[in-house]
C-alpha cells in the first residue's frame, strides 16, 4: 500500500481481507475514510467490484460491519468497497445539527451553495477520486464495477449510476430515496446544498433523470413494506411508474414484514452481489 493511504485497520475475512482507510482527500479538502474488502486471492487478476453507499448517519464501517457482505463477496470473487457518508469536521456552522443534512447526510452529489460548495462534493470524490484509488491501489477491473447501496445511499447509487453508466456496469439499491424532489429529506437537502432552483435539482432526482431520459440496462429495488419511511421518504411507486413511462427495465421487489433496516439488508445482500456478479461477469 502507498504511503498516500492509511490503514486503519486489517482483519482476516472469509480467507480475504476487511480493510478500513484513510487519506487526505483532494476534492474534498479534509481526510476521508472508507474500506474495501479483498476477496481470496485478489492480487492474482484484475477483479470485479461492487461499491457500496451507506444511508444517512453512518460510516464507511456501517455496510461491512452489519450487512453480512463478505461470505457472498468472497464466494463470487468481488471486491466491496463503501465510504463514510460525507466529509467531518468541516467547520461549517451547524453541520452537526441535524441527523438528516450536513455530517453524515452528504446525499452524494456536489453541493454548489455555500457554505457547502467548499467540502461537500461526494459526487466528485466517489467517481473520481475514489474510483481512481480502488483501481490505482487494489485489484479492481476497471470494466467490471457496479454500484448499490441503501436509502440515501440507494439514490446515491441510482443517480450515480444513471449519471456514469461507463464506471458502473452494474446498478442496484435497497429501499432507496427514488425521488428526492418529492420528499422532506431530498428537499430539506437539496435546498442547502443546491440552492432554490428545482431545475438543478432533477440532475440529482433518479426519478426525475429517468423522465428526461436517462437510462440504464436493468435497476434492481429491494423494498420493504413495513418500512416507516415507505411513502413519505422513499416514493418508490414514483420511480416505478418513471419506468414504466420510459422502457426503464426495473426489478422492483417489495417484501411483507421488512423495515428499513440492516436487517432487510442483510436478507438480500446475497441477492444483490450475486446479481452484480452475473452482470459483470458477463461484461467484456
Amino acid at each position: 500500500m502507498k504511503s498516500l493511504l492509511e490503514i486503519r485497520s486489517q482483519h482476516r475475512c472469509f480467507e480475504g481481507t476487511q480493510g478500513f482507510y484513510q487519506h487526505d482527500s483532494a476534492i474534498i479538502g479534509l481526510p476521508m475514510r472508507f474500506s474495501v474488502y479483498q476477496p481470496p486471492n485478489t492480487q492474482r487478476q484484475p477483479t470485479p467490484t461492487v461499491f457500496f453507499l451507506a444511508g444517512l448517519t453512518c460510516t464507511e464501517e456501517t455496510f461491512m460491519i452489519k450487512a453480512g457482505a463478505q461470505r457472498y463477496a468472497a464466494d463470487y470473487g468481488l471486491i466491496l468497497v463503501s465510504m463514510d457518508t460525507s466529509p467531518r469536521e468541516t467547520g461549517i456552522p451547524g453541520e452537526t445539527e441535524n441527523w438528516d443534512f450536513g455530517s453524515g447526510a452528504g446525499f452524494y452529489l456536489d453541493a454548489t451553495a455555500k457554505p457547502w460548495s467548499k467540502h461537500y462534493l461526494m459526487e466528485s470524490y466517489i467517481v473520481q477520486e475514489l474510483y481512481a484509488i480502488i483501481l490505482n491501489e487494489f485489484s479492481a477491473d476497471p470494466d467490471k464495477i457496479g454500484i448499490t447501496g441503501h436509502s440515501m445511499g440507494g439514490h446515491g447509487a441510482l443517480t450515480l449510476g444513471l449519471k456514469y453508466p461507463e464506471k458502473f456496469r452494474s446498478v442496484s439499491a435497497f429501499a432507496p430515496v427514488s425521488a428526492p424532489m418529492q420528499c422532506p429529506w431530498g428537499q430539506k437537502a437539496f435546498t442547502h446544498y443546491l440552492g432554490e432552483n428545482q431545475s438543478t435539482w432533477r440532475r440529482h432526482d433518479a426519478t426525475a433523470m429517468i423522465e428526461d431520459g436517462r437510462q440504464l440496462a436493468d435497476i434492481l429495488i429491494d423494498q420493504g413494506l413495513e418500512d416507516p419511511f415507505l411513502s413519505e421518504q422513499l416514493c418508490p411507486d414514483r420511480l416505478e411508474k418513471a419506468c414504466r413511462n420510459t422502457g426503464q427495465k426495473l426489478t422492483l421487489r417489495y417484501h411483507p414484514g421488512y423495515d428499513h433496516s440492516y436487517y432487510f439488508i442483510s436478507t438480500f445482500i446475497a441477492d444483490h452481489l450475486k446479481y452484480h456478479h452475473n452482470i459483470l461477469s458477463a461484461t467484456r
